[in-house]
């Protein structure tokens, strides 16, 4: 599927950003601050010093607070650990305000209930970040997956960022990749397939985690996480098998920065036509509710 851009004939959505850490500053400032449906109003971190240096590049106000950063946008994006997104989220919702939400919603499933119920009480639209549903070769894999009869399924997402630098965080590390990677492989899964009704898991989540997936539809599908092994690139990888000809879906090709444009674009519309987007609150509620079940106990 191919996006074809068009005029932006609507305001740009004034968005206030939650967190200067490596990734606020990759992607989510840069994505916002270039419009033209966005634009980055503010930015407020606990740590003045980053918030400047995020938000300066883009003329963006440094709020002192994060009541400030409310008072100055319509819309707030979260660039912060689980835990702090949880706590702030539902305070950014009962203010009226869009929510682009990372995954996942919080560190564990009570909290992202409270995001979640936040969200619906309020009636504000949500977004989430699950960046590689918003690129044209995942959205076409995904509508080839659904004319499928899908049997069984192979699946892995597999990095070393959890081994050093900017993305070895303090809760990647003591959560490990059914936290951070397990939201997306698993919504890949459920998109492809059909909705996930059960989940075995074995492993260690901050070494090597297997899962086995049973499907509505009767299909087994498995997924391997880890941030934990030296590959020279990220890998995400699915392949479905059935009666026709498998079918593979790899991000080795795939250049990210076609993500940006159309994640943005489509929470800028959601909210301007207040139309709810599938990529919602209630479905990282849903992913949550997967991981905690996939959880080892």
């Amino acid at each position: 599927m191919t996006e074809i851009p068009t005029a932006w004939t609507h305001r740009p959505v004034e968005v206030g950003l939650v967190g200067a850490g490596p990734w606020a500053r990759a992607m989510h400032a840069r994505m916002l601050a270039a419009g033209p449906e966005t634009r980055l109003a503010a930015v407020w971190a606990r740590r003045p010093e980053a918030a400047q240096q995020t938000a300066t590049p883009y003329g963006a106000h440094v709020a002192a607070s994060f009541d400030e950063l409310l008072d100055h946008c319509e819309a707030v994006a979260f660039a912060v650990p689980p835990a702090v997104q949880a706590d702030l989220a539902p305070l950014a919702a009962k203010k009226g305000k869009a929510l682009l939400l990372e995954k996942p919603l919080g560190p564990d499933l009570p909290s992202a209930q409270r995001v979640a119920e936040a969200v619906a009480e309020a009636g504000v639209i949500s977004q989430l970040v699950l960046t590689k549903r918003y690129h044209p070769t995942t959205r076409a894999f995904l509508d080839t997956a659904r004319t499928l009869d899908v049997l069984g399924a192979r699946s892995c997402y597999l990095h070393g960022a959890f081994l050093g630098g900017d993305f070895a965080t303090g809760w990647r590390l003591e959560h490990g990749a059914l936290l951070d990677l397990g939201p997306h492989l698993l919504d890949l899964l459920d998109a492809a397939i059909g909705p996930i009704t059960h989940i075995r898991t074995a492993g260690d989540p901050r070494r090597w985690v297997e899962m086995t997936c049973e499907h509505a539809n009767g299909a087994v599908s498995q997924a391997s996480l880890s941030g934990s092994v030296n590959v020279p690139r990220a890998l995400t990888r699915l392949e479905l098998f059935g009666p026709q000809p498998n079918v593979v879906y790899d991000t080795a090709g795939i250049d990210h920065e076609q993500c940006w444009p159309i994640l943005r674009r489509e929470f800028a519309t959601a909210l301007r036509t207040h139309t709810p987007t599938e990529l919602d609150a209630h479905r990282g509620l849903y992913l949550q509710t997967l991981i905690h079940q996939a959880t080892p106990s």
